[in-house]
């Protein structure tokens, strides 16, 4: 037994000698409980992003807001730090440094590179079931002197709207699949366009079509609008259609491949992600933009915003600029990006 009083936080020992009572860690029972089920919820996103657990409409959301989490996986630590819960600390670290590591090329602009050939400007805007300012979309389109525009989301009232705004004096060319319901779509284009195949079969359109550049390389587009993941069966079905999407050519024999669109996926999306992986380029993520968010636009104070719209180049097309606009009417930012593909 001690044979003194305590003296602030020493202890006198039976020997005489000065002791350092143990401290407790700050915040008791309770406190660990709640460290301990952030942790949890980071780990699961983790494992959720990284194991390809997209399940439904709620593990896919839940992934996609990878980058908050991420975030958030560092707040974390602090607090568990500043509660000297080393243990809990060390784990937060580990899996927030992992976490960190996958989003933080997003935000680094890759060094351009010195690509010579014919310079191609492309827009995409969800125009939300024709519900788009068609107006504020042609100015967009002659503001930045774009010669390509796909437009998921189109319905015949829309074409019209296009049409009396004049967007077709400016983008003659193109290749229109309008549905009443919403999942229509449409390429118009400067240069002639030869309607193709390359993702047909699928629930909403996805347009595809040879665009003809001046000189000896074409460019192979999809409008690209894979399915809505909302339960077991749409999620099966949103997986197949991204990764069926076709794969990027990789010879300047071929022409150049552009998918440009909403996904309905981000970046931390298992099905997006094996499609770059087969050697497709995100136009954000090459720039520096690729937490630019495009979704929701439309006073949604419950979703925090995400990328969900992105323009994906084949390999040896260079990405010069890549910006996203807001467009009235609609709940998704226009995606532009400025491209050069090499003759």
């Amino acid at each position: 037994m001690s044979t003194g009083d305590p003296v602030g936080d020493e202890t006198v020992t039976e020997e005489g000698g000065p002791g350092r009572a143990r401290r407790r860690a700050p915040g008791g029972p309770v406190v660990t409980l709640l460290l301990l089920l952030l942790v949890a919820f980071v780990g699961g996103v983790a494992l959720g992003k990284f194991a390809g657990l997209e399940r439904g409409q709620i593990s896919s959301a839940l992934i996609a807001l990878t980058p908050y989490v991420t975030a958030g996986g560092g707040v974390l630590l602090l607090l568990a730090l500043s509660l000297r819960r080393w243990l809990t600390a060390l784990v937060v670290a580990m899996v927030t440094a992992v976490l960190a590591v996958s989003v933080a090329p997003r935000v680094i602009a890759d060094d351009s590179t010195d690509v010579q050939g014919r310079s191609l400007n492309v827009l995409s805007a969800n125009v939300y079931f024709g519900e788009a300012d068609a107006s504020q979309l042609v100015r967009l389109v002659r503001e930045n002197d774009v010669d390509v525009l796909s437009m998921p989301e189109l319905n015949s009232g829309m074409v019209d709207e296009l049409r009396g705004a004049g967007l077709f004096e400016t983008l003659p060319y193109r290749v229109l699949t309008p549905e009443t319901d919403g999942d229509g779509s449409g390429i118009v284009s400067r240069y002639p366009l030869r309607e193709l195949s390359l993702a047909s079969g699928t629930t909403m359109r996805q347009p595809s079509a040879l665009i003809d550049l001046p000189g000896e390389r074409d460019v192979q587009y999809v409008a690209a609008h894979p399915v809505v993941p909302v339960g077991g069966d749409t999620t099966t079905r949103w997986k197949h259609e991204i990764t069926s999407l076709p794969a990027p050519t990789t010879g300047r024999e071929e022409p150049a491949r552009i998918l440009a669109g909403d996904f309905n996926a981000t970046l931390d999306h298992t099905p997006l992600r094996k499609l770059l992986g087969r050697g497709y380029s995100d136009a954000a993520e090459l720039t520096g933009e690729g937490l630019a968010p495009t979704w929701p636009e439309l006073g949604r104070p419950w979703a925090p915003p995400v990328t969900l719209d992105h323009v994906l180049v084949s390999g040896d097309t260079a990405v010069r600029d890549y910006r996203t606009f807001e467009v009235s009417g609609t709940d998704h930012r226009a995606v532009f990006a400025h491209l050069t593909v090499p003759s």
